[in-house]
This record gives C-alpha cells, sequence and structure tokens, in this order.
C-alpha cells in the first residue's frame, strides 16, 4: 500500500564563495574523509542509515551494476562524517559538464541531528565543491527531509533559486 503526500521542492545555491557562512565544529573526534573507490555495499548503507526516515527511495531502485558505475565517474566524490569510530552522515557532490557542482546527497544518521555538526559538514561539502573548480553550488531539498536542512542551507548562505510542487507516492509506514 503506499500514500500520496503533497511535496515542495526548493532548489538553492551558492554563486560565489564569499557566500558562504562558514561553520565549524569544536569536537576534534568528528572527521570528513573522502570515499574514494566506496563500494556499492558502503555506499548503500551510508544511504540508508541518512536517507529511510527522509524517503530517499530513488537509489534504492538502481541496480548494483547502475550504482557502481555512478560511484567509478570521475565527476562524482562521496565523503563520510566519521565520529570516533562511527558513520555519522555523507555527503555526494557530483561536477556537471557546465561547471557546476550539485551537492546531490547530503545528510546525517538520526543520533547525529543536533549536535551542529551538519552545518559544519555542509560547510566542508561547499568548500569540496569550490575546490572542484565550481562555477556555482547548488543543491534542493523537500518539504519531506528533515527540518534542519532547509534552515541550515539558508544559515550557510544557500539563496532558493527555485521551487516545485509534485505528489510523492510514499509506503505506508
Amino acid at each position: 500500500m503506499s500514500r500520496s503526500v503533497d511535496v515542495v521542492r526548493t532548489y538553492l545555491e551558492l554563486r560565489a564563495r564569499e557566500q558562504l557562512h562558514r561553520a565549524a565544529v569544536d569536537d576534534p573526534r568528528v572527521r570528513f574523509v573522502q570515499r574514494d573507490g566506496i563500494s556499492v555495499a558502503d555506499y548503500r548503507r551510508l544511504y540508508r542509515d541518512v536517507g529511510a526516515r527522509w524517503h530517499w527511495l530513488d537509489r534504492n531502485d538502481w541496480s548494483d551494476e547502475r550504482l557502481a558505475a555512478h560511484l567509478a565517474r570521475p565527476n562524482v566524490a562521496v565523503w563520510e562524517c566519521v565520529v570516533d569510530a562511527q558513520s555519522g552522515g555523507f555527503f555526494e557532490l557530483d561536477r556537471s559538464a557546465d561547471g557546476s557542482v550539485e551537492i546531490s546527497y547530503f545528510g546525517l544518521a538520526a543520533s547525529f541531528i543536533g549536535r551542529g555538526i551538519g552545518k559544519a559538514m555542509l560547510t566542508r561539502a561547499a568548500d569540496e565543491a569550490w575546490a572542484l573548480g565550481a562555477s556555482r553550488v547548488w543543491l534542493h531539498t523537500c518539504t519531506l527531509d528533515s527540518p534542519n536542512a532547509l534552515p541550515n542551507y539558508k544559515a550557510r548562505g544557500f539563496q532558493e533559486y527555485r521551487r516545485e510542487h509534485y505528489v510523492a507516492q510514499l509506503p505506508d509506514d
């Protein structure tokens, strides 16, 4: 069974490095580690641990082969937030031919939300996007996402440039 849900998707961007309102986390146990050559199994773990509660479903439909090919693309970078030895979340960057870099996935595992890590991770994601030579950095969020997402993006200086409405079919909980 499934249910229909009205959703608002909001697109935001940074057009210059100077727009970024930087934030750091004052905890030496928090690290951001680039996961070059991440396995499909590890990626699926991150995707599930972060996104299941927010109804991230699209990558679940991808075959292992399709996901492996995507992750092997030179324009894709996956970074994991590690707190002590625990996975706290991740972000994925995708550089386009037009020079823009999308933060295509971004989120924290439930037990790490509300600890100030998200603002530092978003700062790091934007920094890494600029390091890839971004002409602009963009992302999108929606009303299915964490209620902390949009305020964090705006607090870091991301500017809204488009909204769209759609209906999502979600499995009954």
